[in-house]
């Protein structure tokens, strides 16, 4: 059996407090219970403090740029079908700098997890507005508050029929594990959007902000899109936890595996040769 230990304790370089720990535990243990031996996943993630995730984790992983966990990512599913891949990052890295990733991700629709740590803020560079930080949110780069509406990933990925769709709260861990666990196990793209204060430069959305609005969907029908849309366009005053939409679309058809393909050492010998 797979133990959380299997995955290393690895000193990291967060800051106390903040919601990323949670997170990591929580990956370790989805991992653990599903019996997912550290050489039996990969995890691709980009920049910032939420993509140092997989550094403290032993196991395969591959830290790209900024924005571009989404590529690396597909490239690695169709490298390796078989092998599960996760992709952690943060909402300004998987929001902003990788929207575009986001989307046609989204639209393709690879079995593959996006994990999103959402601290509504640029933790790595010390606090200038994200692209869910909330309008009129005072920082430091935004002295007299963010003028951009602030954007919905869970409207979004629901408008766009997103195979799963799920929000969690790094502060409720035994329910980020389970929603984590589902997220996995759903053959196709799917989006997890966990919620963590980051306590050193959002000092709006903290653990006590989140605690006072966060509530746990019940009698909620994931697969009902309409409903779906609803729920996802909460936020603020009360914030929905758990699968918000989920559908049976068929993931993309890889049919070959690079990850076990034959290959004739003297035909590639003379593909080199032929660059000399």
């Amino acid at each position: 059996m797979v133990s959380m230990e299997d995955y290393g304790d690895v000193q990291t370089s967060w800051c106390p407090g903040c919601g990323n720990f949670s997170i990591l535990k929580s990956v370790k243990t989805a991992l653990a219970e599903m019996d997912i031996a550290p050489h039996e996943v990969m995890i691709a993630s980009g920049i910032g403090q939420a993509a140092k995730t997989p550094h403290y984790l032993n196991c395969h992983m591959f830290n790209g740029l900024h924005g571009r966990s989404l590529p690396m990512a597909q490239g690695m599913k169709m490298a390796n079908p078989d092998m599960p891949v996760l992709c952690i990052s943060g909402d300004g890295c998987s929001y902003g700098e990788g929207g575009n990733h986001f989307l046609a991700a989204i639209r393709r629709n690879l079995d593959i997890t996006l994990l999103v740590h959402d601290n509504q803020i640029y933790g790595l560079t010390k606090g200038q507005a994200s692209p869910t930080t909330a309008e009129g949110h005072v920082t430091k780069v935004q002295p007299s508050g963010v003028r951009s509406r602030a954007f919905n990933p869970m409207t979004t990925a629901v408008a766009m029929k997103t195979g799963f769709v799920a929000r969690a709260f790094s502060g409720e861990p035994d329910h980020l594990v389970s929603v984590i666990k589902e997220a996995m196990a759903h053959p196709g793209f799917s989006l997890v959007d966990i919620l963590q204060p980051c306590v050193s430069f959002n000092k709006v959305n903290t653990f006590a902000w989140y605690q006072e609005r966060t509530y746990f969907l019940e009698d909620h029908d994931p697969t009902d899109w309409a409903k779906a849309m609803g729920v996802a366009d909460e936020f603020d005053e009360r914030i929905p936890l758990g699968v918000i939409y989920r559908n049976d679309r068929a993931p993309y058809p890889l049919d070959r595996q690079l990850a076990v393909h034959e290959y004739d050492r003297n035909d590639l010998k003379g593909v080199m040769q032929s660059y000399t």
